[in-house]
């Protein structure tokens, strides 16, 4: 009997029997009914899903790994008799990945591996003529066949066919791909780390930053593989392709006493990028960025402020630059704009869905004032503009007026603030109102005539949205009335305050789970019959010899470099405005009394949503402490708590403000 494909053969083995020995035993021992195995076999034909994954779905069980090894023996045997060549099983016969990468890489190219579903195990030049050994998933594929033919044969090899199953063709074809995403970032990392190279023979280095030319544009890939360029023109393009490898968000460029120190921060914490540099080259290398930022090079009396635009990697990248006279010459400090690596969306930034719903609510007002709080990179543009992206659209005008612009979002007007030719904030708003606006974005409010034109555009119809430092969503309130803004005009103008931090994401991949002591868990308002249930997480963080000896060993973590954190989260307080906190504006009450009360209406601190981070396994307290401990509103939130709770929930008895714990049967007071 001939078949016409492997599929038409494989039905008729399992059709020869009503089930295969291994459909037999599981019909036998209960596992599944007669009626549900052939209902597997068939949804397996049609999907092409492996028959025990759509057995444990049917079943709702788990197969055992003795009946998963007796299913893959059957399945190898099968697939030897139907293609007439040998099975391959890796658990049983270890395959080589040194050799399966050699074999890839100079042999069988990757696509052609993954279009045929095969990969090449080994290359025999005893025998003769000398073979490949490529295990298939489809032997019997003729175009793969011709595809390997037309490759081996100019090469004076021959082909030796294996069959494999599906499933374990998948794992080796992925730890091959794995393997070499690990070597490649290595060699990047050697590329962009190698910067001593440069600097080796100090007494013939060359300090001529000028020779290059400075195209606004240079391509930083291309700059780096220039040989003839002068060493300082290398180191410099050297470190701004690294931090842009490593994704940071700020050089510093330090002079020392005795040495050029040159740090990188990355998500939100600065480290050392390089061994310090010699001191000779500290004038050449402030001199070559000076260039490179348009600067005034004989200037070095006082600060100035330039920019740095180049590619990297196909898109453009621009770098805010500030120089600052010190003791020991000119710090440069670069800030890197890179909207590539940023998505915006309010869903993609707040984790919270209650504080997600109110500042969509807000953002959707047609008219009134949104403040943003927060430090400096605490992701403050971020949130404007992703509140933007929700406005976005034709029947919709907005005017944005920046220092600098750091996102591009088509349809929308912006403005750089010039204030060399008088072109400032409060310029560019009144500018606004003449423009027929919906939607006004001020990037800063400093001074009293830019918060009061901001606050008149919302009392006329436009949707105002800006920034503010101060430390909490509250202290809004105390900040613009210390700019002289009368409070009536606060309270009928404003619609809410969003104040925000960034900690870092523990990393996922090394993180140490633990149990946080009672006195832990006290410091920050928290109790331990209350996280009952709740993993808390440290990072692990390697430094020193640690972190030298897991290089060494190999064993260093590949998603966070040892360092315990990767990427940022966000931390929100959100303070809408209410009749309640509208009648404390207008009476001039502290900002003590005004947390209080937001509190007391729900508003969830900076504090509490870090804390949620902690209890979902994002963060760490390490991280609360650094970022949000010195917050207030927890002691705001309890004494809110206090006046909602004033009996105990175990045995009834009436409890004191004052009182944390139950003092008759000890039970802890308040529970989310």
């Amino acid at each position: 009997m001939t078949y016409s494909s492997p599929q038409r053969r494989s039905t008729a083995l399992t059709t020869r029997t009503e089930f295969s020995p291994f459909g037999n035993k599981l019909v036998q021992s209960g596992f599944v009914s007669s009626e549900q195995m052939k209902q597997a076999l068939t949804e397996s034909r049609k999907s092409g899903r492996p028959l025990t994954e759509v057995l444990e779905s049917i079943s709702g069980r788990q197969l055992s790994p003795d009946l998963l090894r007796q299913y893959k023996k059957q399945q190898l045997f099968e697939l030897k008799i139907l293609y007439g060549v040998e099975s391959l099983d890796p658990e049983v016969s270890p395959v080589g990945n040194t050799a399966v990468a050699n074999l890839i890489e100079t042999l069988i190219p990757i696509d052609i591996c993954r279009r045929h579903r095969l990969i090449p195990l080994a290359k025999n030049e005893d025998q003769n003529p000398p073979f490949v050994l490529v295990a298939m998933v489809d032997p019997d594929n003729l175009e793969a066949c011709d595809d390997l033919n037309r490759i081996l044969r100019p090469q004076g090899l021959a082909l030796q066919r294996m069959v494999i199953t599906q499933e374990d063709y998948q794992q080796l074809i992925n730890q091959y791909l794995d393997d070499l995403a690990v070597r490649q970032k290595a060699l990047e990392q050697e590329k962009y780390t190698d910067i001593n190279q440069d600097l080796e023979n100090l007494e013939n280095l060359n300090l001529n930053t000028d020779d290059a030319p400075d195209d606004a544009e240079t391509d930083l890939g291309a700059a780096m593989k220039g040989a003839e360029d002068a060493p300082v023109i290398n180191l410099v393009n050297r470190i701004l392709a690294k931090a842009l490898h490593e994704k940071v968000s700020d050089i510093h460029v330090e002079p020392q006493e005795e040495s050029l120190r040159i740090r990188f921060r990355k998500d939100g914490v600065l480290r050392e990028a390089f061994d310090p540099l010699p001191k000779k080259i500290i004038p050449a290398v402030t001199a070559r960025f000076k260039i490179i930022s348009n600067l005034d090079i004989s200037e070095r009396r006082l600060p100035q402020d330039g920019r740095i635009r180049r590619l990297f990697e196909g898109r453009k990248v621009d770098f805010r630059v500030n120089t600052l006279p010190s003791r020991y010459g000119e710090k440069v400090c670069l800030r890197i704009l890179d909207n590539s690596t940023t998505q915006l969306g309010l869903d993609k930034l707040i984790t919270d869905p209650e504080t997600l719903q109110i500042v969509k609510d807000m953002v959707s007002r047609p008219f009134g004032l949104i403040l943003v709080t927060g430090p400096t990179g605490s992701g403050k543009t971020t949130s404007l503009y992703s509140a933007l992206a929700e406005k976005n659209h034709p029947g919709i005008n907005i005017s944005t007026v920046e220092d600098p612009i750091e996102y591009s979002l088509p349809g929308i007007t912006q403005v750089q603030v010039i204030r060399e030719k008088g072109l400032d904030f409060a310029t560019a708003l009144r500018a606004f109102l003449r423009q027929d606006p919906d939607v006004i974005l001020v990037g800063e409010t400093r001074d009293k005539e830019t918060a009061k034109t901001a606050i008149e555009a919302a009392l006329t119809g436009h949707l105002v949205l800006t920034t503010l430092h101060t430390n909490d969503a509250p202290g809004a309130i105390a900040r613009l009335g210390e700019m002289g803004i009368e409070p009536f005009m606060i309270s009928s103008s404003l619609i809410g305050v969003l104040a925000q931090r960034l900690v870092r994401r523990v990393c996922p991949d090394c993180r140490i789970p633990y149990t946080p002591s009672v006195e832990e868990l006290a410091r920050y308002g928290l109790s331990a019959s209350q996280e009952v249930g709740v993993t808390f997480y440290k990072a692990n963080t390697l430094t020193g010899e640690e972190l030298q000896q897991a290089k060494a060993k190999g064993n260093l973590c590949s998603t966070c470099n040892g360092i315990g954190y990767k990427g940022r989260c966000g931390v929100y307080e959100v303070m809408r405005i209410t009749e309640r906190l509208q009648t404390l504006i207008n009476e001039g009450a502290p900002t003590e009394r005004i947390k209080e009360v937001a509190v007391e209406e729900g508003m969830k601190t900076l504090l509490a949503y870090s804390l949620d981070l902690v209890r979902q396994g994002l963060t760490t307290l390490e991280e609360v402490e650094r970022v949000t401990f010195t917050d207030t509103g927890l002691e705001a939130e309890l004494k809110a708590k206090r006046k909602t709770s004033l009996t105990c929930r175990t045995c009834n008895a009436g409890l004191q403000p004052e009182w944390m714990d139950c003092p008759y049967c000890l039970t802890p007071r308040f529970q989310d």
